[in-house]
């Protein structure tokens, strides 16, 4: 099976997405099909930012840049150019489900769903402190080597 294109959304794009995407890339760095991967958020509010400096020091701890990315807002294209579309929580995911043109051709689901086979939010570290994002970044690295492999 090839791999899908894959988005991660989260509230604003800045804390838990853009550390899926990173470490979902990462993972699929030697991979000889590099699928496509990205990230945005429901909102606004952070859009043309960097990641919260506490994303990236906890992915840079691990080996994964995410520095030179940006928030961005999801659109209304995201719904066809993505396969997977994947919802940090579950509150991420209703609004998503709000926002789905009714012909889109990608799938909506729970990111803790596909991964994990639970509904399990991924929290949000925004309020948190370095140890929430860890804590996190662990979540999310055991999530996204579960989704890596159903596509191998």
């Amino acid at each position: 099976m090839p791999a899908p294109s894959i988005l991660f959304v989260c509230l604003g794009n800045i804390c838990r997405s853009p550390l899926a995407e990173g470490i979902y890339r990462h993972l699929t760095i030697r991979t000889s099909e590099k699928p496509v991967i990205a990230s945005a958020g429901i909102g606004n509010w952070h859009v043309g930012n960097p990641p919260d400096k506490r994303s990236i020091k906890i992915a840079a701890a691990h080996g994964i840049d995410i520095s030179r990315q940006r928030a961005r807002q999801v659109t209304q294209e995201d719904f066809y150019a993505f396969d997977l579309i994947l919802a940090m929580d579950g509150s991420n995911l209703a609004r998503l489900e709000t926002l789905k043109p009714e012909n889109a051709t990608a799938s909506l689901q729970l990111f803790a769903g596909l991964a994990f086979g639970t509904n399990q939010d991924v929290p949000d570290p925004y309020y948190g402190d370095l140890s929430d994002f860890e804590e996190v970044y662990t979540m999310l690295f055991s999530g996204c080597s579960a989704v890596v492999s159903k596509f191998e």
